[in-house]
């Protein structure tokens, strides 16, 4: 991994140490209930030197031309490395839908392969019951896939995309 880190990290969060920086790309959205489309994303993974990571992330529909459509999804959370070893990724998103995932890290790979543990939605949040998402870091670019299973159907490929470290 040949990447510099501006702050020090506790050693706990050594296994998630790939993630922090800013990252923007484009990816991949579809699902039975929506038409696919492609889309930008910014993720800034920041750290204050606690023992757990700031994740932010913001994208936005483009057209077939790359030009920036309309905003899309937005989510704000945390990741944690439990004295298990497992990884823990929280996050909430506007849309009135709060995620906990658990997962546990390659034994090789720069990468994360998680779970919802549990899913709270606001009453008026779309049905959505469960997720899979992996994410990895993969010659020197930060790739990820979000699998779902909401609005009555299973699990299947929802999100996916890839992402340069930038700044």
């Amino acid at each position: 991994m040949a990447f510099e880190l501006d702050v020090t990290l506790p050693p706990v969060l050594a296994p998630l140490a790939w993630l922090v920086g800013r990252w923007e790309g484009a990816g991949v959205v579809g699902y039975p209930s929506m038409t696919a489309a492609n889309f930008g994303q910014e993720v800034i993974c920041s750290h204050d030197e606690r023992a757990f990571l700031r994740w932010e992330s913001r994208s936005w529909l483009l057209d077939d031309a790359g030009n920036q459509v309309r905003q899309s999804a937005t989510e704000l959370g945390f990741w944690r490395v439990l004295a298990s070893g497992e990884i823990e990724l929280l996050l909430t998103h506007p849309t009135g839908i709060v995620e906990m995932y658990v997962g546990a890290k390659d034994p090789v790979r720069p990468a994360v392969q998680l779970r919802t543990d549990s899913v709270m939605r606001s009453p008026e949040a779309k049905a959505y019951n469960a997720a899979t998402r992996m994410y990895g870091y993969v010659e020197g670019e930060l790739m990820w896939a979000m699998d779902m299973a909401a609005m009555g159907h299973p699990l299947q490929s929802h999100l996916s995309a890839r992402l340069k470290r930038v700044g």
